[in-house]
């Protein structure tokens, strides 16, 4: 009966520690913590209905970029022409539609335009052996031009015969109260967990992270995965200009500017290491939601927005210096 009672005390002690080493876990309850402070702090508004809303709402559009980001990051790269292609790819899509075609159409090539962009960054990366630093900065420049390009740096907010449908899919709510976007980055988060924790692609993805040389020794197509990150990490910024663009009702030039180093930013709170061989989905999800309640709160408490930056920075810093603590532990 004691060894019984041991086994039990011995994984729940595991899972404890496990929980309490866990980047993400630390970070979900951070927000917690911070979103009760606020609660109080701002006599319920941060709390309201409408508050919330928006915060969930806007929190996605960076969740569902970060998600394909982590795979690049646990991969041991670096994508830094998402927000470019953010842009690209709703303009494929605005001027698309624009001309008469359907929504399905206009997805179609979006997603498609967003999906070159993420293979020619790949096989640049993966066989010509071109820092991803370098490759993902000049496609960045690349593909805001040829946004610009494909809409002569217009503002484009008529979307065809199907103009309500696009706007339905980023203003409209397929279960009430619940918007779209948020439904959206929760279906795609829950497909990442599974493709990264249960598919041979995902194992394939942190074994490159935590040694490409022993995984490519051991048989794992190391170039191929690579070329297949670099893709996923654009087919979601490639989802999110087509949202973004269906939320705001109009698509300019500017749109993603910046927007990458946020997106990276989120994805190290949430856990990714930028060294490679760690990450997960819902980590991503909960680092933009703890970015967006920093955001979202400096504005309820009167704090002027330039400290936003420092704010961000700080988390940033602390996620480091936990990995860095969490390494060292396990060092020892």
């Amino acid at each position: 009966m004691s060894n019984i009672e041991d086994a039990i005390s011995r994984q729940e002690t595991t899972l404890v520690t496990r929980l309490l080493t866990s980047q993400a876990f630390l970070v979900l309850l951070a927000v917690l913590v911070a979103s009760v402070a606020l609660h109080f702090a701002t006599n319920g508004v941060f709390s309201s209905d409408r508050n919330l809303f928006n915060i969930t709402r806007n929190a996605t559009f960076v969740g569902i970029i970060a998600l394909g980001m982590t795979f690049v990051i646990i991969t041991g790269g670096i994508d830094l022409s998402v927000g470019s292609v953010l842009m690209l790819s709703s303009m494929v899509c605005a001027k698309v539609m624009n001309a008469g075609y359907g929504i399905e159409y206009g997805i179609a090539a979006a997603l498609s335009a967003a999906l070159l962009v993420g293979f020619v960054n790949g096989v640049m990366i993966a066989y010509l052996r071109f820092p991803p630093f370098v490759v993902t900065l000049a496609m960045m420049s690349i593909a805001r031009s040829l946004g610009m390009v494909t809409s002569q740096n217009t503002t484009i907010s008529k979307f065809g015969p199907d103009h309500d449908s696009l706007l339905w899919i980023g203003g409209g709510s397929l279960i009430q109260g619940v918007p779209n976007p948020v439904l959206i980055a929760l279906t795609l988060c829950a497909i990442c967990a599974f493709v990264l924790s249960l598919t041979r692609f995902g194992r394939y993805v942190m074994a490159i992270g935590g040694s490409e040389r022993a995984a490519e020794a051991t048989g794992v197509p190391v170039r191929q995965i690579k070329v297949g990150v670099y893709m996923i990490s654009s087919l979601s910024a490639g989802i999110c200009g087509v949202v973004e663009v269906a939320w705001l009702g109009a698509v300019t030039t500017n749109l993603g500017a910046g927007m990458e180093l946020q997106v990276i930013a989120v994805a190290v709170i949430g856990g990714a290491n930028l060294a490679g061989g760690s990450g997960t989905a819902i980590g991503a999800i909960i680092g933009a939601m703890l970015i967006e309640i920093i955001r979202n709160s400096l504005g309820l408490l009167g704090i002027n927005a330039y400290w936003q930056g420092t704010f961000i920075g700080s988390a940033i810093l602390f996620a480091v210096l936990f990995d860095r603590i969490a390494n060292l532990r396990r060092d020892g």
